[in-house]
């Protein structure tokens, strides 16, 4: 761990946007030494008020979309033509298990890493996809307390990280390949709605004709959809990283859906609603790391685990018998 500073310096440093102590304030949110954890929510209640004024964008697809050369073009756009300073953070669950791409992927992102506008931060393998996702929140609380105005937050593995990238974002970007007819079948059905929006991504050379094709039938899907409680209506479109090309369409979609929200007062209902889901998920994630680290589970744990799996003992017997120890 590199040195500690007090608190006021760490706060200091994030509101004047100094990217060093920023970094090393996220390396604190996500440390679990207990004075790392104790120190780091000094750090976020104190920057808290200063923060929550960016947009937050979370960037999902499947495999083989090009999530890292979008997301730098795209970033790139943002910066250049929307005049945002932008953060991008990653979630990666699956990291612990593959090793994870993500520090690759930052490298990949050389014209956006070396932009003095943007802050790339890739996410620690962790053990659990609750941990990375509670570092991620409030990582997002820092950035915007040091003055980022966009927050992309990129969801790496697939499965259950869509729905936590989802709950911490205020729009949610489905990047896409060409050919519909297969990957309609592919994607799952909670994840096209969770959708504010669908890109067809490398919309070029050759593949231009079926990613417009694709965008008729993604639109066609999305229609069947009951519309949301927001009241916004999911939009698919087509872009190219390579050419530059739709990546102003997107902004305009983000800004428009930001301009329905925020007037028919759903922006705001969303973002209180999130919060409380963020108490909640601390709350749930606190009792399960204490449980565990309990000394008298930690002496049993494995001895009853055995007994369940070999059918000597019922998994809610277990269980029961488990919590009454703590």
């Amino acid at each position: 761990m590199a040195k500690r500073f007090s608190a006021e310096t760490y706060v200091n440093g994030i509101l004047n946007g100094d990217r060093v102590l920023l970094s090393r304030a996220i390396t604190l949110v996500e440390s679990k030494l207990p004075q790392d954890q104790e120190l780091a929510q000094q750090v976020i209640d104190q920057v808290l008020p200063y923060s929550g004024k960016a947009v937050r964008i979370g960037i999902t697809g499947v495999p083989g979309v090009g999530k890292s050369t979008f997301i730098e073009a795209f970033g790139n756009y943002v910066i250049e033509h929307a005049g945002k300073k932008l953060a991008v953070l990653a979630i990666d669950p699956s990291s612990q298990r593959t090793g994870g791409s993500i520090l690759g992927d930052k490298t990949r992102m050389e014209s956006l890493s070396i932009n003095p506008k943007a802050f790339i931060r890739p996410s620690p393998a962790g053990k659990s996809l609750g941990g990375v996702a509670r570092s991620t929140r409030e990582s997002i609380i820092l950035c915007e307390a040091a003055g980022f105005d966009a927050i992309i937050v990129e969801t790496v593995g697939v499965g259950q990280s869509e729905t936590s990238v989802h709950a911490m974002v205020d729009f949610f970007l489905l990047l896409m390949l060409a050919g519909a007819g297969d990957e309609l079948q592919g994607i799952k059905r909670g994840i096209m709605e969770m959708a504010d929006a669908i890109a067809i991504t490398k919309a070029d050379g050759e593949n231009l004709g079926k990613a417009t094709s694709a965008q008729a039938e993604y639109q066609g899907a999305l229609h069947l959809y009951p519309v949301g409680t927001s009241g916004w209506m999911p939009r698919v479109s087509v872009c190219s990283a390579l050419q530059q090309t739709g990546l102003n369409t997107i902004w305009q979609t983000i800004d428009d859906y930001l301009h329905q929200t925020q007037s028919n007062g759903y922006f705001d209902k969303k973002r209180r609603d999130q919060n409380l889901q963020w108490m909640y998920e601390a709350i749930r994630q606190g009792l399960e790391e204490n449980f565990y680290s309990h000394q008298q589970v930690k002496a049993q744990l494995q001895t009853i685990a055995e007994q369940v799996k070999h059918g000597q003992k019922s998994a809610f017997a277990a269980a029961h018998e488990l919590l009454r120890l703590v």
